[in-house]
């Protein structure tokens, strides 16, 4: 495993980032197994948010915190945990967003289930337009003099908007953004337009959501016939993998499997892999919900692509801004 400085700060981190969505992971065994497995291979860094719980099920909010802190027993100090506010925890009028009062409260109950004092990177997991940024980087500065926190990141935001966070913080004289969060992958380049630019001047870190775009660049999809039944992509959702997976998209798909061939590397290593050959990035998030895929994830940090097989990477998916969120499932839309 590689470790590289997480933006501009001191701390350092894995290259890989194992994260804790456990949108296919229903065993609460088995997801502490994942996280063992993790540290196995040397990944020091967890991503976790409030929300997140056993197989995406709403009624299992909190439930990754849970697991994380009992799987890390007596290694708290050998890791670096993020976890995030703002997402929907119930109904009530206080019970999402980034206002003080919410903050305050969440991260109280994040250390309560992490079984932790602190958290170390705290992110904001989306825009908050009903509440003053000065009002929730003067909750977030409050928690970092107390202790609570260690830094803070962003997730989910656009450039001009991480530069204007960054912007009141330096105003209000808090500590400033380490990093952001967001998806990027070779069918999804958004970021290169104007986030990568920013946070190469800015000093901040990448961390790399989705690097597999829900998977269509692990190997297990193939272009040219529909999926397993069983599959993510298959069953009743075979309509939109046929609404995805073709022109360009498909050509993409063909050439990382073309790549992972000449390299006798997986799919998935060969995607990953030319993620991190991009200096702005500092690590990729693991979607894994069992032991093999992260242990194939932290096979791409020793991948290196020979020059010519990015460039051809790059060219076949240049441009590319292919956005792959839960809407694309819904067999009704």
């Amino acid at each position: 495993m590689q470790y590289v400085n997480f933006g501009s700060a001191g701390v350092k981190v894995s290259r890989v980032a194992l994260g804790l969505g456990l949108r296919g992971q229903g065993d609460e065994k088995e997801a502490r197994n994942l996280v063992a497995a993790a540290l196995d291979q040397g990944v020091n860094l967890f991503d976790c948010a409030n929300i997140y719980g056993l197989m995406d099920d709403r009624r299992q909010r909190g439930t990754s915190e849970m697991l994380l802190g009992k799987a890390l027993k007596g290694r708290r100090d050998d890791v670096v945990i993020t976890s995030k506010v703002h997402g929907s925890v119930d109904a009530g009028p206080n019970d999402s967003g980034l206002s003080r009062y919410h903050i305050l409260r969440e991260v109280e109950r994040s250390l309560q289930r992490l079984d932790t004092d602190r958290i170390d990177v705290y992110l904001i997991h989306g825009r908050d337009t009903s509440t003053p940024l000065d009002e929730t980087f003067q909750a977030l500065d409050s928690l970092v003099r107390q202790g609570k926190i260690r830094y803070v990141g962003i997730c989910n935001h656009q450039a001009w908007q991480v530069a204007q966070a960054l912007r009141v913080q330096e105003r209000i004289s808090a500590a400033p953004l380490i990093t952001v969060q967001n998806p990027y992958n070779l069918l999804n380049r958004t970021l290169e337009r104007e986030m990568f630019p920013m946070v190469a001047e800015m000093g901040l870190g990448v961390m790399v959501y989705s690097p597999l775009a829900v998977g269509l660049l692990s190997g297990v999809y193939r272009p040219d016939s529909l999926p397993e039944e069983n599959s993510l992509w298959g069953g009743r959702r075979r309509h939109a993998f046929q609404d995805v997976v073709r022109d360009r998209v498909a050509d993409v798909v063909a050439e990382v499997m073309a790549v992972a061939g000449r390299l006798e590397a997986t799919p998935g290593q060969v995607a990953q892999a030319w993620i991190l050959s991009h200096p702005e990035v500092t690590c990729i998030i693991s979607g894994a919900d069992v032991a093999a895929h992260i242990e194939d994830t932290a096979g791409a940090v020793d991948l290196n692509l020979p020059a010519a097989e990015i460039r051809r990477l790059d060219v076949v998916s240049s441009g590319l801004q292919t956005v792959l969120d839960g809407s694309i499932f819904e067999p009704d839309r």
